[in-house]
């Protein structure tokens, strides 16, 4: 459910500002672009948070509000992916908000069907220290996973 749209080939990513005004998930959030009044929906591109239902959520949501909610970020937007949402890298004062939420175990680095995404070292080095959704004893269940069991948050 999470495919995520490459930005074409010989097409350059558009880069832009805007404010963060609202945090959905670990990988969601509302922006108003400069200049604009309307907000934009984006989803992170190259990670994937736990679905706000599941265990780990709230506290990944939790860490994405300390990083973004109420600031001024650089959106690199790739556009759409297959289910229509926009998606796009997001920095604040130059950290990588994607590689930021990895790294410290609130969300998992996306895996495109092309290959293991930016982030799998994050990963990999989160899963080995014990940190964030990884910190448990019992394995930490991916979404799509989740998704397979119990579906999405809606109606929860």
């Amino acid at each position: 459910m999470c495919a995520l749209a490459l930005p074409r080939v010989g097409q350059a990513a558009e880069v832009w500002t805007a404010w963060v005004s609202w945090v959905m998930d670990g990988d969601t959030v509302l922006l108003v672009r400069e200049g604009q009044h309307e907000p934009l929906k984006l989803r992170i591109e190259g990670i994937d948070a736990p679905e706000i239902c599941q265990p780990g959520g709230v506290e990944s949501r939790d860490a994405m509000v300390l990083l973004a909610l109420r600031k001024s970020v650089q959106v690199v937007d790739h556009g759409q992916d297959v289910y229509g949402r926009q998606i796009g890298r997001l920095s604040v004062n130059g950290i990588d908000l994607g590689a930021e939420m990895v790294r410290s175990g609130m969300a998992w680095a996306y895996r495109f069907q092309t290959g293991k995404g930016p982030y799998a070292g994050l990963q990999r080095q989160a899963q080995k220290q014990k940190t964030g959704l990884f910190a448990a004893d019992e394995v930490a269940m991916s979404p799509p996973v989740f998704r397979k069991f119990h579906g999405t948050c809606r109606g929860l």
